[in-house]
């Protein structure tokens, strides 16, 4: 499979939502499109900027966003964060 299924918590909106993300993409690019999409989803609770970052859900972890989602190890379920 080149996709895992996601979730992305935003603290902002207290809403989740189950993601797609492609294997190869780097995390830079799925950030760009995450904050793009959050910010419609939220109903304007989120706003993504440049600074807007991915991180693990449970540890707070900032991922690096120059590796690509398989190089950080998302499997399905995986949970995440958008700031």
């Amino acid at each position: 499979m080149d996709k895992v299924l996601v979730e992305v918590f935003i603290p902002a909106a207290n809403q989740t939502f189950d993601i797609f993300l492609p294997l190869k993409s780097k995390l830079h690019e799925v950030v760009l499109l995450l904050a793009n999409t959050m910010t419609e989803l939220s109903q304007g609770y989120f706003t993504g900027t440049e600074h807007t970052v991915l991180c693990g859900r449970s540890t707070g972890e900032i991922f690096n966003i120059n590796a690509t989602v398989e190089e950080l190890g998302f499997k399905n379920g995986t949970k995440l964060m958008l700031l």
